[in-house]
């Protein structure tokens, strides 16, 4: 879940931080650990662009110039290279012995809130996918399984910040309780023909795959 960011002045989630410039800041510590002071800070609106802008190594402004035969941002000072590639999601398609697909409802703070999704989540830097499957799984509905074979692979377009590609598993339940938790304000089995409003259109794409008649 997502934290806010506490600053003397106020709150801002973080997910809603979309830009940020702080200056004059000093640090201050107490018993109850660090603590950030801003004596004056600005924040812009425009939305967060989805690429670096500065250099992550020495913090020069990055500039556009073409690599590869496409153009991609550059550090005119070190050589430093912004190779802008997606992310990698890891879902895991469940279902009960009456043929009902789990599904999790997503929460305030995920995307595409109050809509239906199957559990999913992103891979995390040096974890297996599979591991990151099973892990997503438990954390969203509390229930542990097996991780099989791969039913369905589609490249994620719903939020041009940050493109994925969704890599679908499928899985046998072996343990846990039902319980929705993370970022998902519920979860529970569905049969087919009785599916809530889904939140992804790639979640729906692999249920027409499998020749349901899903809505949009």
């Amino acid at each position: 879940m997502p934290n806010p960011l506490n600053f003397d002045g106020g709150t801002i989630p973080k997910r809603q931080l979309q830009c940020v410039e702080i200056a004059r800041i000093t640090f201050h510590s107490n018993c109850d650990g660090a603590r950030l002071r801003v004596r004056h800070w600005v924040v812009h609106t425009h939305e967060w662009p989805g690429e670096f802008r500065y250099c992550p190594h020495c913090a020069a402004e990055l500039e556009d110039a073409v690599v590869g035969g496409k153009t991609r941002k550059r550090c005119a000072d070190c050589g430093f290279i912004h190779f802008r590639n997606p992310g990698v999601g890891a879902a895991v398609v469940i279902w009960d012995d009456d043929g009902r697909l789990l599904l999790i409802k997503r929460g305030p703070q995920a995307t595409r809130a109050g809509l239906w999704a199957i559990p999913a989540g992103y891979v995390d830097y040096g974890e297996d996918v599979r591991a990151a499957a099973a892990r997503e799984l438990e954390e969203e509905t509390g229930l542990v399984a097996d991780i099989a074979d791969v039913v369905w692979v589609e490249s994620n377009f719903h939020d041009p910040a940050k493109l994925t590609v969704g890599i679908w598993f499928a899985g046998s339940v072996t343990g846990g309780k039902l319980e929705a938790g993370d970022d998902a304000d519920e979860a529970d089995f569905f049969a087919l023909d009785s599916l809530p409003p889904l939140a992804f259109d790639t979640d729906i794409a692999y249920l027409r795959s499998l020749g349901h008649p899903v809505e949009d």
